[in-house]
């Protein structure tokens, strides 16, 4: 859902690492070495280069804690160039820092050979506070500390019309807060001036609390930027608050954004220009459109306007004059926001307060409530805004409340209840229900993404697929499954075409007098357009003559729908009527909206199971999407005697031997259970065309190694993702290595032990030293660069495990809650079953509580499962 740019593959200086690690047995065994190790030392301290040193005789707990986080960070330091040392100085003697005490409690910065500052250990008791305290004390130049407005004001005329300022608040030093801000001040020192304060009255200028809990970063715009008369004439320096917590990652997004152009002016049409580009990638873009006879006065407002939503939002100036400008003279602005693809939106507004309302969230309720209790309360949450939501756990929650007012309704999208719903399942040709509860989140969030997909369809005049939905709060009886409502004039009692929904939201495709097929891909716009489009096409489609199937392979327009590349699978058959036809019916019935697919029969069917060398008929022919080859070649398949067997084998044959994975294909490769060897690649390598054959380069190493690998290869999925393409890809990378390190990056991830190893950044990616690496992990020479969380999904935050919420509640609850369906008086004896079955239905969610476990080791259990 959000990821993060590129930070730490910057160009850091690189230097030994001097570790001087010793238990007391190892101290006992160097005792003829005292001499050589401290002229080691020596030499160290004079190279010129910082040295963090520790000096001690004994170790009690509280010191043996301090060198487990010394040695960690030690790692973190060498990025910087700083050496981290243990000295035993019951070993060797350094005179001023090994003294007569036997439990010694300091710790020393040495740089250019001279001591620069000591630390008490209490003082660098992590990782964080190690790392944030030596860049504080080596950049101590490069970072200005305030407390007060007026010190804010002085650094401010000084920087005026030469540098701008990065203000950092961190509630106290040593947190990862200040560790992050010094990591940037490390990179981007030379080019912003910083600023740190730890709280006082600059907060109040600053519009905050004396009393902020959180930590922020402000960005003060003090050097004059062309087209702006307001910097040169105000006291101050306009100020733009940064809206996501403080890290390093976040801190180098707000910089890249800051150094964007204010206003960019543009001679295309919104829809033809790109989308921006990492690490501007989750940046929204807004177009504002310029007249010939007002030119002027368009780009004032917009550099107005562009100040007003400085850090929220990329603004472009059109210029309606081009002849490439193809947007309707009613529209007057346009907006694309991330993680839409390419898709722009263009509305009529008629003041700049109403653009703004596009992308800045509206607070004040708190003073508008003018009491307290609990409508201050909420009042004080609105305020704050996103902020405090931008640090939320769950992250479709997050959504779903910033979109709280907005309007779900579609005139595309028909509700359904119990009384109408199977007089019009039977009088259209394909209806796609969405079944969901009206409180829950991802529900809710999934409800805007099935109507953008039912206007896109009215758009396209697609009429023969129908789009509804069922609110299963309210029609639990057909949610259940039960064949309920009026029965109709002629003919039987209408059947219920699907199982009781058990998982919220949910997707069926319904059909006449057939079963309903379910939709199990992500629960995005695009995924679900294509899978209706794929499911309206004939399956499998008969393929008379030549011509025909190269149409079929070769994604015609009337077999493929646009914008989409799917698999296609061919039956060769002697006959229509032959046995085997009734197999494979019933699998590409199964596999309908996924693949497409087609059948041949007689001379055509002889011949083309002969160019694929296998004369014999019934015969299977698979084409992976990615092989477009002419003509084209296909993984022949014996027709084997059911049709879950012929799934089986299609679904291993559409598998690639290397894949890029994607958020779409995730699933099936993880539900093979192998152990992945993944290789990361992204767009910041591909600046230029040379980076680009980097990138291809790496792509054919790798699969050098998968050809050359034998019997090692096998036990592994060899994969890659590419981050530029699968946005997730980064927060996957750094969350399996607690940061991102230089790329490409290659992971071995042991799935059943939750090891993680990393290949040496240092090591080129090549087949011969890739294959050793694999065999020295084998072997047990390699140290797991860390481990896996817990595979179990559990909600992220405990508000939202229903179920817990449900087992709080007296003894007897869920017999006693009557399922609600509006619209239907039912029977006392119906009455009770339902009660009977809401009973079981606890039963079964407790059981399902109990055992966490889903019934495939990588396919998690439904979060949202509730009737």
């Amino acid at each position: 859902m959000f990821t993060q740019t590129l930070f730490l593959a910057m160009a850091w200086p690189r230097v030994a690492v001097l570790l001087l690690w010793m238990n007391p047995g190892r101290c006992s065994a160097a005792a003829g070495q005292s001499g050589d190790a401290a002229e080691g030392f020596g030499e160290k301290l004079n190279s010129g280069k910082p040295l963090f040193v520790y000096f001690g005789h004994q170790v009690s707990p509280a010191i043996s804690r301090f060198l487990v986080q010394l040695e960690k960070s030690a790692e973190a330091l060498h990025d910087y160039g700083i050496s981290v040392a243990k000295v035993n100085c019951s070993r060797e003697h350094i005179a001023k820092f090994c003294t007569g005490e036997k439990l010694m409690k300091k710790v020393y910065l040495f740089r250019n050979s001279e001591l620069l500052k000591s630390f008490d250990v209490d003082a660098v008791f992590d990782v964080n506070s190690i790392v944030s305290h030596v860049l504080f004390s080596i950049l101590f130049d490069e970072v200005r500390y305030v407390q007060t407005d007026a010190d804010l004001q002085a650094l401010e005329r000084t920087a005026r019309g030469k540098s701008d300022l990065l203000l950092g608040y961190v509630l106290m030093l040593g947190t990862q807060e200040h560790r992050a801000l010094m990591e940037t001040v490390f990179v981007y020192g030379a080019r912003y001036q910083f600023i740190l304060t730890t709280g006082g009255p600059v907060l109040e200028h600053l519009g905050m609390s004396p009393n902020q809990q959180s930590s922020a970063a402000w960005f003060l715009h003090c050097r004059l930027h062309g087209g702006s008369v307001t910097l040169a004439t105000s006291e101050r320096c306009p100020l733009t608050p940064m809206r996501r917590p403080l890290s390093t990652l976040s801190l180098h997004s707000f910089l890249q954004l800051m150094d964007a152009p204010l206003l960019s002016e543009v001679f295309e049409d919104p829809s033809t220009v790109p989308p921006p580009q990492p690490p501007l990638l989750h940046t929204p873009q807004l177009f504002l459109f310029s007249r010939p006879g007002t030119e002027h006065l368009d780009l004032d407002v917009a550099s107005t306007l562009a100040w007003r939503l400085r850090g929220l939002a990329l603004l472009l100036l059109v210029h309606r004059w081009s002849p490439a400008v193809k947007t309707p003279e009613e529209y007057n602005v346009a907006y694309r926001l991330p993680g839409q693809g390419s898709e722009v939106k263009y509305l009529t507004l008629n003041d700049l307060e109403e653009v703004t309302e596009l992308f800045v969230e509206q607070g004040g309720a708190g003073e508008e409530q003018g009491g307290g209790g609990e409508e201050e309360e909420e009042g004080d949450e609105e305020e704050e805004g996103w902020p405090v939501l931008d640090v939320l756990d769950d992250e479709v929650a997050d959504w779903v409340y910033r979109t709280r007012g907005s309007s779900l309704d579609s005139d595309s999208v028909t509700q359904l209840t119990s009384d109408d719903f199977h007089a019009q399942v039977a009088q259209h040709d394909l209806t796609v229900a969405l079944f969901y509860l009206k409180w829950d989140a991802v529900s809710k969030a999934f409800l805007s993404s099935f109507n953008e997909v039912a206007d896109r369809l009215e758009e396209s005049d697609i009429s023969d697929v129908h789009m509804v939905t069922v609110d299963c709060g309210e029609w639990t009886d057909l949610c259940a499954g039960q064949p309920v409502g009026p029965a109709p004039a002629t003919g039987p009692d209408p059947i219920v075409p699907f199982q009781p929904i058990t998982a919220f939201p949910s997707v069926l495709l319904l059909r006449p007098r057939a079963a309903a097929r379910h939709y199990s891909g992500t629960l995005g716009t695009e995924a679900l357009h294509r899978f209706i489009m794929l499911s309206r096409l004939a399956s499998p489609v008969l393929l008379p003559n030549q011509e025909e199937v190269t149409l079929f392979l070769q994604g015609a327009p009337q077999t493929e729908p646009a914008g989409s590349r799917p698999h296609r699978v061919l039956g060769l058959f002697k006959t229509h009527s032959e046995p085997g036809v009734a197999v494979f019916l019933e699998a590409t019935t199964a596999l309908r909206g996924e693949v497409l697919s087609g059948m041949l029969t007689e001379r055509l069917a002889e011949r083309w199971a002969a160019e694929h060398g296998s004369p014999d008929l019934p015969l299977v022919l698979v084409f992976r999407s990615s092989h477009a080859q002419d003509p084209p070649k296909g993984s022949a398949l014996r027709l084997p005697g059911s049709a879950d067997e012929l799934l089986e084998l299609i679904s291993n044959a559409l598998l690639d031997t290397m894949p890029e994975l994607t958020v779409e294909n995730l699933p099936s490769y993880l539900a093979l259970g192998r152990p992945l060897l993944l290789l990361f690649v992204g767009e910041e390598e591909e600046d230029d065309e040379r980076g680009r054959r980097e990138v291809r380069g790496v792509l054919k190493e790798m699969r050098g190694v998968v050809e050359g690998g034998g019997s090692t290869l096998q036990r592994y999925l060899p994969c890659w993702i590419h981050l530029g393409r699968t946005l997730a890809g980064t927060q996957v990378l750094e969350s399996l290595l607690g940061s991102v390190p230089p790329l490409p990056a290659l992971i071995l991830s042991h799935l059943p032990s939750g090891e993680l190893y990393h290949y040496p950044p240092n090591v080129p990616i090549m087949v011969r030293p890739v294959l050793r690496w694999l065999h020295s992990v084998e072997e047990g020479q390699q140290r797991p660069a860390g481990s896996q969380v817990d595979p179990r999904w559990a909600p992220d935050v405990p508000f939202f495990d229903f179920l817990s919420a449900m087992d709080q509640e007296e003894p007897g609850y869920a017999r006693q809650r009557t399922p609600r369906s509006r619209g239907n008086r039912k029977r006392s004896e119906e009455e009770e079953k339902e009660k009977e079955r809401g009973s079981s239905s606890r039963s079964e969610r407790e059981g399902a509580k109990r055992d966490p476990s889903p019934s495939s080791p990588h396919s998690p259990p439904p979060l949202h499962s509730e009737l």
